[in-house]
């Protein structure tokens, strides 16, 4: 990997980590565990739609073990890393399927599948899989976040990307 790409992986990662510390300060804004906003996977999707799932794989990694780190407890990082791995598999699929269009869609399907991953760890964690109560509110809830962070990360590669292409070429 070039000097050039780790820089802008690691740009990727700052940005990636500050939104989570941000998102991390919000008051929930139900009573259901594990429901969030999910704003650090805007970047997770944008570098997807303009680069690779290898990439997206690499930020996705050191944001969730820097945030684990910096603001969680080591639990929090398994039920990340579950949720986030599944997520990005769903959406590196979905976006070949659908030729990288459409990415409001293949961000839903990434947060129901993160809420997924989360759900089968909860389920292991616990010994119990009465935790599968909660996957009809953290499927509608994956569904309005999912969509809400698709549009923006829509919105980040029309408006922000054709500033920034001369650095993501090597």
């Amino acid at each position: 990997m070039s000097a050039k790409k780790l820089t802008l992986l690691a740009l990727y990662t700052t940005l990636a980590l500050s939104i989570y510390a941000v998102e991390s300060a919000i008051p929930p804004l139900v009573p259901i565990p594990g429901i969030k906003l999910g704003f650090a996977n805007i970047v997770t999707l944008f570098v997807l739609s303009r680069h690779s799932a290898r990439d997206a794989l690499w930020v996705l990694l050191a944001r969730i073990l820097l945030a684990g780190f910096l603001f969680g407890q080591g639990i929090s990082m398994l039920y990340s890393l579950a949720g986030g791995i599944l997520c990005l598999v769903i959406m590196s699929g979905m976006q070949a399927l659908l030729r990288k269009h459409f990415l409001p869609l293949t961000s839903i399907f990434g947060a129901l599948a993160h809420n997924i991953g989360q759900l089968l760890v909860a389920g292991l964690v616990l010994k119990s899989f009465y935790v599968i109560s909660y996957l009809p509110y953290l499927m509608l809830s994956a569904m309005v976040t999912g969509l809400f962070t698709g549009l923006c990360a829509l919105m980040v590669n029309r408006f922000i990307s054709p500033h920034i292409k001369h650095l993501s070429s090597e």
